[in-house]
């Protein structure tokens, strides 16, 4: 599963789920950009393991839900590279709390960055795939967005969103050669979990039947799938990593 001679973007590719993809995709021949927005020392360190494995990759710091920002950012990475061929919508970020007590900013907060910051980095992304017939768009959601979780009306609903937008943009872009498919992580051990207390993470995997929690490889592997030629005959759908919590 070659990517040699592609350019990819992943977004919130600094850490965790994100790292392990752009890993991955540069392990696969890709030349990898790095996307962050607070943390360039961890978007540096990611660069670092894909050099020192013989990979090639930049760092870009933008903010996904700034349009403007996002967009100018995106453009002048077309320029220098003559091409963008897979993006990874991956970043995101959560501002938990029971919608009684929801302040609108967090539910701003939450809609701009992960639904509304896919749409931006596609659009602008797409124009280079349209031109050149050719692109692959994963769309990273969440377990969250088909079931549904109390005190996460503001993520859910964002992650629920990228359904929509996936399945139209598949139906938009097909004619250009373009698939856009996306993957739903379940619980997967980043620093967001790794904090919770040993009885919640057993009590999750209680609800697990594979009674483990996932690992970044895991998704990345689903990621790796959709963009390569292996997947070419793939849109519009999503891959549910899991471990079988939702069915």
């Amino acid at each position: 599963m070659s990517l040699k001679g592609k350019n990819a973007l992943v977004t919130g590719g600094s850490r965790g789920i994100g790292r392990a993809i752009c890993i991955r995709l540069a392990a696969m021949g890709a030349h990898v950009y790095i996307n962050y927005v607070s943390n360039p020392d961890a978007a540096r360190e990611t660069q670092e393991i894909i050099n020192d494995a013989g990979g090639s990759a930049d760092v870009l710091a933008f903010n996904v839900a700034d349009a403007t920002e996002a967009q100018d950012a995106i453009k002048q990475l077309i320029k220098d590279s003559g091409s963008l061929d897979i993006l990874v919508n991956n970043a995101g970020i959560t501002r938990d709390g029971l919608m009684a007590r929801m302040k609108e900013e967090d539910w701003d907060a939450v809609i701009d960055t992960n639904l509304k910051g896919s749409f931006i980095c596609a659009k602008a992304a797409a124009r280079s795939m349209i031109k050149k017939r050719w692109g692959r768009i994963v769309n990273i959601s969440s377990v969250i967005g088909f079931s549904g979780n109390a005190g996460q009306v503001n993520y859910a609903s964002a992650k629920a969103g990228m359904q929509g937008l996936t399945k139209s943009m598949a139906r938009e872009f097909a004619t250009r050669n373009i698939t856009v498919n996306g993957v739903a992580p379940g619980y997967i051990v980043t620093d967001m979990t790794r904090d919770l207390p040993d009885d919640i993470q057993e009590k999750i995997k209680l609800e697990i039947p594979l009674a483990s929690l996932g690992n970044p490889e895991d998704v990345a592997g689903a990621v790796a799938y959709l963009v390569s030629d292996d997947g070419a005959y793939v849109t519009g759908h999503t891959i549910h990593v899991n471990g079988g919590m939702y069915m």
